[in-house]
């Protein structure tokens, strides 16, 4: 067994572009809330949210943040609590920190209008070179390069690019190959249509696993396909390693059903979320824990992009006149009715555990 080819040997750029275009046109998304329009805020929106999360996941939120937030100003005047309370659940909780800066950054710096080049888009935080040709392309009609996964995953086997992704000379090379396959000047008005399209490809068709090459309009012209082995591409030798992680938490509930949460530093996992305060052993949860009965309620697990984190939850009535911080420690925190909790910005796990607590009759409403 050969390895796949260095450097890629796929088909010429404007036949490519050609058949991404007509085929987009045809069999494409064409529907989706965030297309037809060229307003840079809805698709730098649509462009941050669809980050490592699926369409199907992103639809609802997306319309949740132009009801609560219609404009990039009503975003930047917006506290950074009630964008994180608004993304809870959407997961990644630093692309909607980095969403609210951006927004402030754009009213504060460019008057509330979204630049126009890759330059200085790419230079807005949360915003790094593929997202930025996405924005250029489908609002300014930019002639620019994106690379997310799946449209990597749509050139590397087009081109036959087999050379190490994990090598940023590898990554460098593949970002001309891009480049060279976009649309020649004379079809610039097709770059939107273009870029959906590599969306679309990577997304229904090019699959990491049994793609549907029969279906795709690049099917006699790509290097993957002619070798047979599509599932080879792209070349990427080193992984993250996962790790596991276990966190006691200490849910606290006073006499009027109220929960002690507290904000999470603004590093590290869940940063500035509202959380109950967590321990790294089961003896640290006990030595913080106040005077009274104690409910172990049953673990779980929390899947992260690199991380299991077990989670083990501990019920603890709060004692009158009792601290009200269960940690010593400064982050802001306060007791909380089921009302004001779920307007906060909670994790996902946390959110559907005090939930089950309020549904179970736990916590009172």
């Amino acid at each position: 067994m050969s390895a796949p080819a260095a450097g890629g040997r796929g088909a010429a750029a404007p036949d490519v572009a050609a058949r991404v275009v007509q085929w987009q046109a045809t069999h494409g998304r064409n529907h989706l809330p965030w297309q037809n329009t060229r307003d840079p805020y809805r698709v730098w929106l649509s462009e941050i949210m669809l980050q490592q999360t699926q369409v199907a996941t992103v639809l609802g939120y997306y319309q949740r943040f132009l009801d609560r937030f219609p404009d990039v100003q009503a975003l930047a005047a917006a506290p950074q609590d009630d964008v994180l309370a608004l993304w809870s659940g959407l997961g990644y909780y630093s692309r909607a920190r980095n969403l609210h800066r951006c927004a402030q950054i754009v009213v504060e710096q460019h008057g509330g209008q979204f630049p126009a080049s890759v330059q200085q888009l790419a230079a807005l935080p949360g915003i790094g070179r593929s997202t930025a040709g996405a924005i250029a392309a489908f609002c300014f009609g930019e002639r620019a390069p994106i690379l997310d996964a799946n449209v990597r995953r749509v050139l590397t086997r087009v081109l036959g690019f087999g050379d190490d992704l994990a090598q940023a000379a590898s990554e460098r090379a593949l970002w001309q190959r891009a480049e060279e396959l976009l649309p020649r000047e004379d079809l610039l008005q097709a770059m939107p249509r273009y870029t959906q399209g590599l969306m679309d490809l990577g997304a229904g068709i090019c699959l990491p696993r049994k793609p549907s090459c029969m279906l795709c309009p690049l099917q006699d012209v790509c290097v993957a396909r002619r070798e047979g082995e599509p599932e080879r591409y792209p070349v990427r030798t080193r992984k993250l390693k996962r790790s596991a992680g276990s966190w006691w938490l200490l849910l606290q509930r006073d006499a009027a059903g109220r929960v002690w949460l507290q904000r999470r530093p603004d590093a590290g996992i869940w940063a500035g979320l509202y959380c109950p305060p967590d321990f790294d052993s089961h003896q640290a949860l006990m030595d913080a824990a106040p005077a009274g009965p104690l409910q172990e309620l049953p673990a779980f697990v929390h899947v992260l992009t690199h991380r299991d984190l077990h989670l083990h939850p501990v019920l603890a009535p709060a004692q009158p006149g009792a601290a009200a911080q269960a940690q010593e420690d400064e982050s802001p925190g306060g007791w909380f009715a089921p009302a004001q909790w779920r307007a906060l910005g909670l994790p996902a796990p946390i959110r559907t555990l005090l939930e089950r607590l309020a549904q179970d009759g736990g916590l009172q409403n």
